[in-house]
């Protein structure tokens, strides 16, 4: 018998499954030639699947007994996800069709990508989390080396899926040990046989979920993969993994902490604290000396998540929302860097990722060297931009729950941070100009670099909005 309210609380994943199987029966009679439509078809199934979160909106609940669970946590994490897969797709065709083939099983990879992210956040049960991450995975591993003919890409495939094998086990024997010493595979039950007190058995569980989990968030020390894919990657498919899965695998993070482990709230703070710091500093040194564009935002990405880390760190309401508004603003930071990265172009059309070759942009292109430059000041911090606030905001969570010391490291390491992405701005307005690009490309990327500049410049009219909405999702959390 069908259960229709759980099929209803479902119905992104299924919308997205659904067009997913549709759309890849298309790219396998139509070839390539269909990879525009697909994509823009593929863009069509995630709005929708982002309206169906108006219909679950007061109907959340539980969902097959207890394997999922729709609520305002989760459908605040897909909307981002949504949001950033539809760019990721709309950007793509102008990058492969400069020397390369465009493929259409690209949009429905992210599809399928999209339907795991989509049971990450919504999961109440580990059974649930490790399907979710494994859908999520196993299209992000033919994602990351989807260029078969560029070396880098097969490279970085391959690194990925190896060393993202290494984290599933590690995983999985976390939730097995988890099972076999509370007798659960539910969140609410794990939680419950916590209450008692931690055992051995318990606490080796906890370590080794959160290891994992920590790989996927690319966290100190678990990181090791994230500069290599970054690189080889193709840059619309860098941009979608530093964005949409980013924010999957942290509210995952986030549900697992707050909802399963909930109650050792002080063995796990100590890991979180941990993972905060490391991941903080190393981003923040490890980036001073690249040269590449792609591999400078993989440890930018390693440095935000610390930041992150931090508001989860407090394990109050405040510092959950806090984080939520941090991916929101991380999100548009992100993305709006990638699509100045993608108009770096020589003459020829090819992509370039030299860092050296924005010598000299502020004269050749007035309008990107300012996207460049704001984007830059955000992700440092550098008040009145959108990023200062999402730092603000998780620091001041932590403070308010006696972290006052993390804190303290935290603007330490945002300081250390800022150096190279100054260093870019510098290196864009002062030093000695280089080959220009390639003329102005796609009016899609223009506008798309303007609309996120302008968001991170005003986007404090946003603050009641972000501030209401990200309060809403933790209240439902927690």
């Amino acid at each position: 018998m069908l259960d229709m309210a759980s099929l209803l609380m479902t119905a992104p994943e299924l919308v997205l499954t659904a067009s997913g199987l549709v759309l890849l029966m298309v790219a396998a009679f139509g070839g390539d030639a269909s990879a525009r439509i697909v994509g823009w078809l593929a863009v069509a199934a995630l709005v929708s699947a982002g309206l169906t979160l108006c219909g679950i909106a007061g109907h959340g609940g539980d969902a097959f007994d207890g394997l999922y669970r729709a609520d305002a946590f989760s459908s605040f994490s897909k909307v981002l996800i949504y949001a950033t897969a539809a760019l990721s797709i709309v950007v793509a065709p102008r990058f492969f069709a400069t020397g390369r083939a465009v493929r259409a099983e690209y949009p429905v990879l992210i599809l399928f990508a999209v339907a795991g992210m989509g049971l990450m956040v919504s999961a109440s049960d580990m059974l649930t989390l490790y399907i979710g991450l494994e859908l999520n995975s196993l299209a992000s591993y033919v994602l990351a080396s989807f260029m078969r003919q560029d070396g880098r890409s097969a490279e970085a495939g391959l690194k990925y899926f190896v060393l993202g094998s290494l984290a599933s086990g590690i995983l999985l024997y976390g939730i097995s040990l988890l099972y076999g010493f509370t007798g659960s595979t539910s969140y609410a039950g794990i939680a419950t046989a916590m209450t008692d007190g931690l055992s051995n058995g318990e606490l080796f569980g906890l370590v080794f979920v959160l290891a994992g989990l920590a790989f996927k968030i690319s966290a100190v020390p678990f990181h090791m993969w994230t500069p290599d894919v970054y690189e080889g990657a193709p840059t619309p498919v860098t941009a979608f993994f530093a964005t949409a899965p980013k924010v999957a695998a942290v509210a995952l993070f986030v549900r697992v902490t707050i909802e399963a482990m909930g109650s050792a709230f002080t063995a796990w703070q100590q890991i979180i604290i941990f993972l905060a710091l490391a991941s903080i500093f190393f981003g923040a040194v490890a980036a001073i000396g690249q040269t590449n564009i792609k591999r400078l935002m993989a440890y930018s990405s390693i440095n935000n998540v610390g930041f992150a880390l931090v508001g989860l760190a407090a394990g109050t309401p405040e510092g959950v929302a806090a984080v939520l508004s941090y991916l929101a603003i991380y999100v548009v930071m992100t993305m709006g860097s990638f699509y100045c990265i993608l108009q770096m172009r020589d003459a020829d059309g090819n992509p370039v990722e030299d860092i050296a070759s924005l010598a000299g942009l502020s004269q050749s292109r007035k309008g990107l060297a300012a996207a460049f430059a704001i984007f830059m000041f955000s992700l440092a911090g550098i008040p009145p931009l959108f990023g200062f606030w999402a730092k603000f905001l998780v620091f001041d969570a932590a403070v308010g729950a006696g972290l006052a010391g993390l804190a303290a490291f935290g603007i330490a390491g945002s300081v250390i941070g800022a150096f190279y992405y100054l260093k870019i701005i510098k290196t864009i307005y002062f030093d000695e100009p280089a080959e220009g690009y390639a003329p102005v490309g796609s009016p899609l990327e223009n506008g798309l670099v303007a609309v996120g500049a302008a968001v991170i410049v005003l986007g404090y009219l946003l603050n009641p909005f972000l501030g209401k909405v990200s309060a809403a999702a933790a209240a439902a959390l927690l």
